[in-house]
């Protein structure tokens, strides 16, 4: 499948409402949506990066640079076979995994495409509809919190997900549990905290929460481990978890008893199968972080979520989560059980709303390869 042109829209996207976490408060969403064009057909990629290098190193800014100056030379009017092909490619540019992953997400779409077959079936999943959560940021205080989390209840999320950091934690996760007894609750410190204040999340073992997710410093399995020796409550991974061999580490040291599967960060799909397999093989249970994203990263997510061993709801969100208008024509709606149905078009299962991409893009590169 010979990659005849390659189109980067970086575009930023108003949230329905601002999301704070550890790492600060964004109302507006920057990403780049990719499109890779062979045979007469179009594969849409989304690249998570956003402006700010808070959840990874990687932005929008950088992520625009590694794939114009590297990725792109590398790819443009080759024949791309799979995949694996893909990552073969590319193994030699270090890390960038949000910039690769969007790029292997458009060949995914290709390739079903091409094949007529929904990404649910190219990569193996086995339902048609996975079990979701909502998360929710850092509130003004723990009485507003409730109040967001009992909107979310009431529209039918059967799981709930609160952002945490230091001087926010224990008090909002007990406000919550104290008026939602029996709802599926976790939280997400997004590494803001380190092992020496870590104990101030005693009380949380309490709570009888999900699960307590990346607490201490993304680039720290060992302290996980010994963190996690103390607690009765699960310790997931979510940002230590960077590629196959760190999850291996993380099982081998019992540094945690879930890990969250994000795409993006692993640098593509087929790596974060790669993921879910070891964990399959291990017994680890495991879930499908997001990202804010788009209809695009949505359905990827979706049908990544729908292999056997996701057996967490993800955080995956109906559309009007995050967007009151989104960037492709369909929307992701949320069922009664707290659920959302994978898409089973061809590839990703959505087609591109024009106008819209029209309306949030910030600037779009072309590259043509030559006849």
């Amino acid at each position: 499948m010979k990659i005849e042109s390659i189109r980067l829209h970086h575009i930023r996207m108003p949230l329905v409402a601002p999301f704070e976490t550890s790492f600060g408060r964004e109302s507006e969403r920057e990403c780049i949506l990719i499109e890779l064009e062979s045979e007469g057909s179009i594969g849409y990629g989304e690249c998570v990066a956003s402006r700010d290098p808070g959840y990874s190193y990687e932005t929008s800014g950088t992520a625009i640079h590694v794939l114009t100056d590297f990725i792109v030379p590398l790819i443009l009017g080759s024949d791309l076979v799979d995949a694996a092909n893909f990552q073969a490619r590319v193994q030699g540019i270090r890390g960038h995994h949000l910039a690769k992953a969007g790029v292997e997400m458009a060949l995914w779409d290709l390739l079903g495409k091409q094949d007529r077959k929904s990404l649910r079936e190219l990569l193996g999943g086995k339902r048609s509809r996975v079990e979701v959560g909502v998360s929710i940021g850092i509130q003004d205080s723990p009485q507003s919190l409730v109040k967001q989390v009992e909107e979310y209840v009431k529209s039918g999320y059967a799981r709930a997900k609160i952002k945490i950091k230091p001087g926010r934690d224990v008090e909002d996760a007990s406000a919550v549990r104290r008026q939602f007894p029996d709802l599926r609750l976790q939280v997400d410190a997004n590494s803001s905290y380190q092992l020496e204040d870590a104990s101030n999340l005693r009380p949380l073992d309490d709570l009888k929460l999900l699960l307590i997710e990346q607490p201490l410093s993304e680039d720290d399995i060992w302290d996980h481990h010994t963190l996690q020796e103390h607690f009765k409550t699960p310790i997931c991974l979510d940002e230590s978890i960077v590629s196959p061999r760190h999850a291996r580490y993380a099982i081998e040291m019992k540094a945690c008893r879930v890990i969250n599967i994000k795409a993006g960060r692993l640098g593509g799909l087929s790596r974060a199968v790669m993921v879910h397999d070891l964990c399959q093989a291990y017994n680890m249970p495991v879930w499908c972080g997001g990202m804010l994203e788009t209809g695009v990263g949505r359905a990827s997510n979706l049908a990544l979520a729908s292999l056997p061993n996701f057996s967490l709801p993800g955080d995956i969100s109906a559309s009007d989560r995050y967007y009151a208008r989104d960037i492709t024509n369909e929307r992701f709606v949320l069922n009664s059980d707290s659920t959302i149905d994978v898409p089973n078009g061809s590839g990703l299962g959505v087609s591109i709303d024009k106008a819209a991409l029209d309306k949030f893009t910030l600037s779009i590169a072309k590259f043509v390869a030559p006849t």
